[in-house]
């Protein structure tokens, strides 16, 4: 069946999501059996206001710096389709049926998976011709299932994890310069309930030679806990490195939600950095100096310099894959990425059933936390490294300024009334 695709992006970037996006779009740009491949701009929000983006008109060397450029190129949302919002998925569906649209491919985590599973459901329901596929992303790596039977690892996860390794030894530095008188670094890392970006920490000391501290949010350390053992770790050490979750936040009365009802850290009026610091300056430390702490935020996902060549290549390789699937006849699933070997590092591609991966949310498994919950196990350190990889991120500068892909936002005719979206009333 030759038909249009639509591709979408959505939740909150990483520095790879732009690679399956560049996936996607290069695999259908290939395909005979497509003939125009749109892009909504802002996730599912642009398929809503029917705000498309035609990619065949894009410049081809622009297509090829997606890899390399962090955040959503496209345009994301967290836009939550909630039961009861038929008329929304109704607008989907006409809309890409006003578009010849047989294809959508959603790249997004949990919550976009959950979408994608939606709108697969209607479309047989209503007997649509709609090959449906996801592409997952996330930082978070919490996408599956703890045993890793559905997914080994989210891409964007790799990137953040050398993004945090490089941060602990660039912050190892600095502690031991200035002790004396800051004796105690806070890092407070993203993650609501899952503990793996705090856990990457551990990449930058695996040998643990670092007076490094690490409070997974699954060891379910309060903030005085955890100031009980940042002042343990002074009288070891003379001065600690503490990375907390962002979870550990002491007002959760303060806490904002973003639009998939998820807490928001980076918009709340505390943090858990300022939970910490603030009790440990309220204590009498028993070394010399006081707590500061830092905040790296969105950092996380978009410092493109410290992006993984191995997430890049897994993550464009899972969106050709998406679309190789979908031509088959495949759809409902998800592709996935699983794990073959450590040493060497091998994975194999394959897809599974989104309901599967729909809203479900995976937190660091307990045998890869150290007892006391202050650190994580080899086994982890043995999971995560091959992810990071062992080159320096490619990049393209101008004028010695980091190049981005620059595509052009024109959206192509609309064919629909205006419509305004259930989740903006």
């Amino acid at each position: 069946m030759k038909a249009n695709a639509l591709v979408a992006q959505s939740g909150g970037p990483s520095p790879v999501i732009n690679a399956s996006l560049q996936g996607v779009v290069e695999a259908c740009l290939k395909s005979p059996d497509i003939n125009t491949v749109y892009a909504a701009h802002h996730g599912i929000e642009g398929v809503l206001l029917e705000h498309l983006i035609d990619m065949n008109r894009q410049e081809w060397s622009e297509i090829k710096r997606l890899q390399t450029s962090p955040a959503a190129a496209a345009g994301s949302c967290r836009y939550k389709l909630k039961d009861g919002y038929e008329r929304d998925y109704q607008r989907i569906l006409d809309v890409f049926k006003a578009h010849d649209i047989h294809y959508f491919f959603y790249i997004g985590g949990n919550d976009s998976m959950d979408t994608a599973h939606k709108v697969a459901s209607l479309s047989k329901a209503q007997g649509y011709d709609l090959f449906v596929m996801g592409v997952p992303k996330t930082i978070d790596n919490d996408l599956g299932d703890e045993a890793r039977t559905l997914i080994d690892h989210t891409p964007g996860y790799g990137s953040c994890a050398r993004y945090w390794a490089n941060i602990i030894k660039s912050v190892e530095e600095e502690n031991r310069a200035m002790h004396p008188s800051e004796c105690v670094s806070v890092l407070q890392a993203m993650g609501r309930d899952s503990g793996f970006i705090t856990a990457a920490a551990r990449l930058g000391d695996p040998g643990r030679e670092m007076p490094l501290l690490l409070f997974l949010p699954e060891a379910g350390h309060t903030a005085e806990a955890v100031c009980d053992l940042v002042t343990d770790g002074l009288k070891r050490w003379g001065r600690v490195i503490a990375v907390v979750s962002e979870s550990l936040m002491a007002d959760q009365s303060h806490a904002k939600v973003d639009g998939f009802g998820h807490v928001e850290y980076g918009a709340s009026k505390t943090t858990a950095m300022q939970t910490v610091v603030n009790l440990l300056n309220s204590k009498k430390l028993p070394v010399r100096g006081q707590a500061t702490g830092q905040v790296p935020g969105i950092l996380q996902r978009s410092c493109a310099l410290d992006a993984s060549e191995v997430d890049r290549e897994e993550a464009y390789t899972l969106g050709h894959r998406a679309v190789e699937y979908a031509l088959q006849g495949v759809s409902g699933q998800m592709a996935t990425i699983l794990r073959v070997s450590n040493q060497p590092y091998t994975v194999r591609y394959d897809h599974v059933p989104l309901q599967k991966v729909a809203n479900a949310a995976r937190k660091l498994p307990g045998q890869w936390i150290a007892p006391g919950g202050t650190d994580v196990t080899d086994g982890f350190i043995n999971y995560t490294r091959p992810l990071i990889g062992r080159l320096g991120a490619r990049f393209e500068a101008e004028d010695g300024l980091l190049r981005f892909a620059r595509l052009k936002y024109d959206y192509v005719e609309k064919k629909l009334p205006a419509y305004t979206p259930l989740g903006f009333e």
